[in-house]
């Protein structure tokens, strides 16, 4: 299977590219599904969170309190360890067999940490989605109600723009509204279509 690893900063637009890639019929496995699957009740993983950390961290359905989870690990890097054992290889296999199950000619793998967490070694290509910090931080405020100290407290804790520039092997600037997005993405979705089927007789 040819995967693309689609990327970006908060607020770039990576749903926006993903959703349009769904339309196209391009099978979608994001890294934020993956890490939420792994700690419904009734998984595993989720029992052992509740062992480790105590029954608190429930909310009233069973389901998992993530922000009280985030505030816990925030200020005891010891728990962040553990927490990170226990679901980063859970996670990697979820992304695995929904990789495996992708039925469209190339399959898209969304992850906001694709070259953080070094995901990126499992994808053929990496299209990054990209804007400028100032349009990030609108963007994200008015999606999320964030204020923007709260939204730069975010950028500055992910993977440098600079950094993830240099790592992409494609790049779609999202500034000028949805339509020249999708205009960008379908040119990007010719090409991958090209590479997946030239990848079948390599």
């Amino acid at each position: 299977m040819f995967i693309v690893g689609l990327t970006g900063g908060i607020g770039s637009g990576k749903t926006a590219v993903s959703d349009h890639l769904h339309t196209l019929g391009i099978d979608i496995v994001d890294a934020d599904i993956a890490s939420r699957t792994v700690v419904e009740p009734g998984q595993p993983a989720l029992a052992k969170i509740v062992e480790h950390f105590g029954a608190d961290i429930l909310l009233a359905d069973h389901s998992l309190d993530r922000a009280a989870l985030r505030q816990k690990i925030f200020t005891n890097p010891d728990d962040k360890q553990w927490l990170e054992s226990l679901l980063h290889p859970l996670i990697a296999e979820e992304i695995s067999y929904r990789l495996a199950k992708a039925q469209s000619p190339y399959a898209v793998f969304v992850s906001p940490l694709l070259i953080e967490a070094k995901q990126d070694a499992i994808c053929d290509k990496i299209l990054l989605i990209d804007a400028p910090e100032e349009l990030q931080i609108a963007r994200t405020i008015k999606r999320d109600n964030n204020n923007e100290e709260e939204v730069k407290r975010i950028i500055a804790s992910q993977t440098s723009r600079q950094t993830r520039l240099e790592k992409a092997d494609d790049i779609i600037e999202n500034t000028q509204g949805l339509d020249a997005l999708r205009q960008q993405v379908d040119t990007l979705h010719q090409h991958y279509l090209e590479l997946a089927e030239a990848k079948k007789y390599d």
